[in-house]
């Protein structure tokens, strides 16, 4: 768990899945913390696919979604996937404007964004 000034992250691994939840703001600053634990926690082995559960964000700009596309290069390499939970209207709105779900579907329920990544 990281916790910054204006973002929280905590992590868990559930089948082989790297589920990592964020509340607060993704921004320049905190991006880094979150590649550096998710790099780290892929790279100790276990995990095979990445949900960001998004669902807690209040905003993002562009480093978050630098920050996903850098986390899908890495677990794609070794055939995994990403995929996204997110609610607000604000994150979905950057979420689609920024062509994401090209490589990272987004899904409003993790139990769907859970599906993709057991399928």
């Amino acid at each position: 768990m990281y916790g910054g000034d204006f973002l929280i992250i905590t992590t868990r691994i559930k089948n082989a899945t790297l589920i990592v939840k964020m509340t607060g703001e993704l921004d320049h600053h905190s991006a880094g913390p979150i590649r550096e634990t998710v790099d780290r926690i892929i790279m100790s082995g276990g995990v095979k696919n990445i949900l960001f559960d998004m669902s807690s964000l209040s905003m993002m700009d562009s480093s978050g979604i630098g920050m996903v596309i850098g986390r899908y290069k890495l677990i794609s390499a070794d055939g995994g996937k990403v995929s996204i939970f997110a609610k607000t209207k604000t994150i979905l709105k950057i979420l689609k404007m920024s062509g994401i779900e090209r490589i990272a579907p987004v899904y409003d329920a993790i139990e769907k964004a859970e599906e993709y990544l057991d399928a």
